[in-house]
């Protein structure tokens, strides 16, 4: 594993982790009625720490574009899904909760399941599969699927809605950095004239906005706990599913490797549930005006 593709995949879960914190901290007091909707963004806007958070979080793209260009998509996936580590550390330095045995457990599962995912996978590169067919039907497959949950979500806001949603948002940027590896290798061969007349960079914006009304209404409509580990879970899996799928990236295939790389991934989540699930992250607003000022969105 290349040491460059590591440092570059663990700043940019830094940058994601404390960007979503920062967007959370702003969007749970926002107007319930902007739920789903391009308003949401649009009052967002006009707060300094989502802003922030936003700036972050364009950050950890960008780090993350220059690992996927660099190394695979199944390698890469699990590394950013450590940016709840870090989530979980700026929620604790603004709760002052201590870890505890459910937060030590957590930060052990995650990281020890993302190693033994990547020891016993050794994610390497290959050929990436020509038939277009292949393309459509993963692609497809992954935005129908998110389609389905944000449909099912309107009915259930403050219920189930923000995880499903938070599934949804992570489905949608597994594609989206699948997409973003396709558009690296475009540049490589072309350079950006080549990139400007494939149809992928404009995919990887409109899902990236998509993804972003997703994500901004999840954290409007519950707390981190409920939000966070639902999208921190579906995004890397979605990712290697692409990767391997239709991008050429190839695991080792023997029954060892597959049950190491098996008990990896579902540590990985279950670390991810455990530390989204910690006192330390906030619980988020209970009550919300109809409509809100800038000046209401701002943290007490």
């Amino acid at each position: 594993m290349s040491v460059l593709v590591l440092v570059l995949a663990v700043s940019a879960a830094c940058c994601l982790g404390f960007g979503f914190v920062l967007q959370q901290n702003a969007a749970q007091r926002a107007p319930l009625n902007d739920f789903l909707s391009p308003r949401l963004l649009l009052d967002l806007m006009k707060v300094p720490r989502w802003r922030g958070g936003i700036g972050l979080m364009v950050a950890g793209m960008v780090l993350g574009a220059i690992a996927l260009g660099q190394g695979e998509i199944s390698l890469v996936e699990p590394l950013l899904a450590t940016n709840l580590l870090f989530a979980m550390a700026l929620s604790r330095h603004q709760t002052k909760q201590p870890l505890g045995r459910q937060g030590w457990a957590g930060l052990l599962l995650l990281a020890g399941g993302v190693t033994a995912f990547i020891v016993a996978g050794e994610p390497r590169g290959g050929t990436a599969v020509s038939d277009p067919f292949r393309h459509w039907l993963i692609i497809g497959a992954m935005i129908g699927l998110a389609l389905l949950l944000t449909t099912y979500a309107k009915r259930s806001r403050l219920v189930a809605g923000p995880a499903l949603l938070a599934v949804a948002a992570g489905l949608l940027y597994g594609v989206q950095d699948a997409l973003t590896r396709v558009s690296g290798e475009r540049f490589s061969e072309g350079g950006l004239v080549h990139v400007l007349t494939g149809w992928q960079p404009y995919a990887v914006l409109a899902l990236g906005v998509t993804g972003l009304v997703l994500v901004q209404s999840a954290f409007e409509t519950a707390s981190l706990r409920m939000s966070l580990p639902a999208l921190t879970a579906a995004q890397p899996l979605a990712g290697i599913i692409c990767g391997v799928g239709f991008l050429g990236d190839q695991l080792r295939m023997d029954a060892g490797a597959l049950a190491w790389e098996a008990a990896g991934l579902a540590a990985v989540v279950t670390g991810i549930v455990l530390l989204g699930l910690h006192p330390a992250m906030p619980c988020g607003s209970a009550e919300r005006p109809v409509r809100a000022t800038a000046r209401d969105l701002q943290p007490n």
